[in-house]
């Protein structure tokens, strides 16, 4: 037996299970298994890198059709340069901002939204001042959308990783890009079925909104006491049915046998019962 067992680790010994012990040196320290590294920092790293690379690649195009197209209009080399990049300058700030707020665990939705929208007006610039034709347009125009895509994928990912390093749960969050193609989803469908998709929109903000902004519903009135009378009616349907359906010669040995179980007067139940029995018949609740 080692040394550092004392009498007391000995009386335990025989308790203590088989496959816990195996793992215990001579020296009576456990084994611990080795811990492989994190690389996702790594990749992330590489990924930020490339995003740069391709940032530095679409504003390149992005700039040489929008300062042709300021030169055009203002014939001033300088304020056109200026212009030409002011809409990729703004879609790198906000990317940058979004990754900021991401490392720590935020959504950064205002971020990322400008971050597209400094993008589409990207886009639009090169769409006006690309030649006519789908694969001009395509040239000049797919580049942005390209780092729109990556840009806002790195800053879902990067918040994925901060709240995995901090051990926080992630929370699935509705995204720009999942926004806008909820969107052109919802109008599709209004297109090929408009009909049930106003009426599901319509059920959707009655039931999102059922009073008014920022306002709560009434409270439901608090019920009141069930009588000894609806009681009994009540016993009477659990165990005989649908009132309209019982015969009215049955109505005084029903109402003498389960009378009593609702602390009810025979006679006032017979009568009860009676009147309930006949309402049902003609159309009434029971």
């Amino acid at each position: 037996m080692p040394p550092a067992l004392t009498v007391g680790a000995a009386a335990l010994a025989p308790v203590v299970p088989l496959t816990l012990t195996a793992l215990t040196r001579s020296t009576g320290t456990p084994h611990t298994p080795r811990s492989t590294p994190d690389r996702s920092g790594l990749w992330l790293r590489n990924a930020a890198a490339g995003l740069c690379v391709l940032a530095a690649a679409a504003a390149a195009v992005s700039f040489t059709a929008q300062y042709r197209m300021a030169e055009t209009a203002r014939h001033l080399p300088a304020i056109a340069a200026l212009e030409a990049a002011i809409p990729d300058a703004a879609a790198l700030v906000f990317a940058c901002l979004g990754i900021a707020l991401a490392l720590h665990g935020r959504r950064a939705l205002r971020a990322r939204a400008l971050n597209l929208a400094s993008v589409g007006t990207s886009v639009f610039m090169n769409a006006i001042a690309a030649e006519p034709g789908w694969r001009n347009l395509a040239i000049w125009a797919l580049p942005p959308v390209a780092y729109a895509l990556a840009s806002d994928t790195l800053i879902g990912v990067v918040r994925a990783w901060a709240l995995a390093l901090h051990q926080h749960p992630a929370y699935e969050a509705a995204t720009p890009l999942a926004i806008l193609g909820g969107l052109l989803l919802w109008l599709l469908r209004l297109a090929l079925a408009p009909a049930s998709t106003l009426a599901g929109f319509r059920a959707w903000v009655l039931a999102e909104c059922p009073v008014a902004p920022g306002r709560r519903p009434a409270p439901a009135p608090h019920p009141r006491k069930a009588t000894k009378t609806a009681r009994f009616l009540d016993l009477v349907t659990e165990r005989h049915g649908s009132l309209a359906s019982l015969p009215l010669d049955r109505v005084a040995g029903i109402s003498a046998a389960l009378a009593p179980l609702a602390a009810l007067n025979v006679g006032a139940a017979r009568t009860a019962l009676r009147k309930a029995v006949l309402a049902a018949r003609n159309g009434g609740p029971r």
